[in-house]
């Protein structure tokens, strides 16, 4: 369980997050279903990101998922109390200033 100190994640980009599950860095394809079993989730948690009716998931859960995929945390989620509601050209000038 996520510690109310650690950010909650909003997904970027619900194509992006399907076309990178259909080749992960290990070149694997993953279903709704193999991605929530080596993640630890239900896979109706994911489903229900990808269609929008979950707005955010747990610091935890959005860096297992970028892990398993193959790609690092930021490409697949944004901080909602940080900059969720921000431009993206206003995230992309905040992470090169960090």
């Amino acid at each position: 369980m996520s510690s109310p100190s650690l950010p909650r994640y909003r997904l970027v980009n619900p194509t992006l997050f399907r076309m990178l599950m259909q080749r992960t860095g290990t070149g694997a394809q993953l279903t709704l279903r193999d991605l929530g079993d080596l993640v630890g989730i239900p896979h109706t948690t994911i489903g229900n990101v990808l269609a929008g009716d979950q707005e955010s998931v747990s610091s935890e859960t959005a860096q297992a998922i970028a892990t398993t995929i193959g790609v690092d945390l930021l490409i697949l989620w944004v901080p909602v109390e940080r900059a969720a509601k921000m431009q993206p050209a206003a995230v992309v000038r905040e992470l090169v200033a960090a």
